[in-house]
């Protein structure tokens, strides 16, 4: 394992958390374990809260496994107060390996996996990569019930090799490639296998609820054997492809986060971190005004519309559980503020004339305000004001970000959330090859990014009173 001497201590957590978590199941895991670790308190959506939650008390909530909302209460914390989010998501575009209902393939002697592509990902950068599998698998038990548990295989197992330049000799001049019948990962060789295929088939009556028939044999063995559990236990499971080359720093000073799936899990984990530390700082017990919070949410990169996605009602639902009555929720939505953490497009060395030429946000190079007059990102004056207003507190820079008129604009969680009347602001840290099997990040921008959270955790309200819009 690199130590990485002399380099910034929040890159190196950031790096542990990015290699534990292939999948979004696996980082809001680590985020719970995160936030317990500092004292936050587990809560369910079908429990009633009322004698749960408390003044000066840390709790979170977790949905389907795949989003997170976590809230810290004021010491005075009355009903009606707002909420200061931080939202950000946690999945990433890759290869999904179970949303095929049926992944059994073959051909050629290989045994393959079908797969379907997940989000706007640069699919050509999976080719030739050592991938492996990661997600959750239902599994029942003797006594008849159902665990969904996670899955992470920490080899290479999977491959999507490309075609030799020798049958493609103008593969250097145009890439060009079908996703249905040249994006299939090779599992392995079918001879290799056939002995264990007829040892392990079984005779036993196909249930309606059986995936057995759906999978090669060979894949759910591999799967029960991580899990520990007979392969007929299996009944169903949601995983991913994952490229096994470990996050790092890198660079001539390790100014660089070499990584997968950086956007947006680079937001997210600086989001639990920032929320985790102040929760256990003594600044927490001297809080006053708003409710301290942050949400990851899934499905982003498909448009956020399922029931942990930022169109859900997560926050909705937060904010009616904290103030219940119409009039309370209505003074909680005016007195709340969100920031809405995406990651952001650097200037490219090398495409220069893709950035507006007054908009061009560096690596380390701070906070980047995203603005769009058409509303994909929701930053206006009084929100970038206030944004502006808390990274000085702390020293930090600021960059600005907008798109160039020929081109079209991407958006994030930020317009969604807006929809529910509070203030809202789009920032991102900058990076390279976004949606790339590997990205590019800045090993000083996870500090600049946790800065802002805790000065957003630690101030906004008092901010907030000085304000008049």
């Amino acid at each position: 394992m690199m130590l990485y001497p002399n380099s910034p201590e929040a890159a190196k957590r950031l790096l542990t958390f990015l290699n534990a978590s292939p999948t979004p199941f696996h980082a809001v895991h680590n985020a719970g374990v995160r936030l317990e670790s500092a004292g936050f308190r587990k809560l369910r959506e079908v429990d009633n809260w009322d004698n749960i939650i408390k003044p000066g008390g840390s709790y979170y909530f977790v949905r389907n496994q795949a989003a997170l909302v976590a809230f810290t209460l004021p010491p005075q914390w009355k009903r009606g107060a707002g909420l200061s989010i931080v939202a950000t998501h946690v999945d990433s575009p890759n290869l999904r390996a179970s949303v095929r209902p049926v992944s059994k393939k073959s051909k050629a002697g290989y045994l393959q996996v079908g797969v379907e592509t997940y989000g706007g990902g640069i699919w050509h950068s999976w080719l030739d990569r050592d991938l492996s599998l990661a997600g959750r698998v239902i599994i029942s038990d003797s006594a008849g019930n159902f665990t969904s548990k996670l899955l992470k295989i920490d080899r290479p197992l999977l491959r999507i090799p490309t075609l030799a330049i020798h049958l493609d000799r103008n593969v250097n001049d145009s890439l060009k490639f079908n996703l249905e019948t040249e994006m299939v990962p090779i599992l392995g060789l079918i001879a290799s296998n056939l002995n264990r295929s007829n040892n392990e088939s079984s005779t036993s009556e196909e249930k309606a609820s059986s995936v057995q028939k759906n999978h090669h044999p060979e894949l759910l063995s591999l799967l029960a054997g991580e899990l520990s559990v007979a392969p007929e236990e299996i009944h169903d499971f949601e995983l991913a492809l994952y490229d096994t080359q470990p996050s790092v720093l890198g660079g001539l000073d390790n100014e660089f986060v070499f990584s997968p799936r950086l956007d947006n899990l680079f937001s997210s984990f600086c989001a639990v971190d920032a929320l985790s530390s102040f929760a256990s700082s003594t600044n927490a017990a001297m809080l006053e005004g708003n409710v301290n919070c942050i949400a990851l949410f899934n499905h982003e990169e498909i448009g956020s519309v399922s029931m942990s996605g930022a169109e859900s009602n997560l926050v909705p639902s937060l904010l009616s559980r904290l103030s219940p009555t119409p009039e309370s929720m209505a003074e909680s939505i005016a007195r709340s503020f969100l920031i809405s953490c995406d990651m952001g497009h650097a200037v490219h060395p090398n495409y220069t004339s893709k950035h507006e030429e007054n908009h061009a946000p560096v690596i380390n190079g701070g906070v980047v305000i995203k603005t769009n007059a058409k509303q994909r990102y929701t930053s206006d004056a009084v929100s970038t004001f206030m944004v502006k207003q808390l990274i000085e507190k702390k020293g930090g820079k600021v960059q600005e970000y907008e798109v160039r008129n020929d081109m079209a604009c991407g958006s994030t969680v930020g317009p969604h959330l807006s929809t529910i009347g509070m203030r809202t602001v789009d920032i991102g840290m900058g990076m390279l090859s976004m949606h790339s099997i590997r990205e590019t990040g800045g090993s000083h921008d996870v500090q600049h990014a946790i800065d802002l959270f805790t000065s957003f955790f630690e101030g906004f309200a008092k901010l907030d009173q000085k304000l008049t819009a």
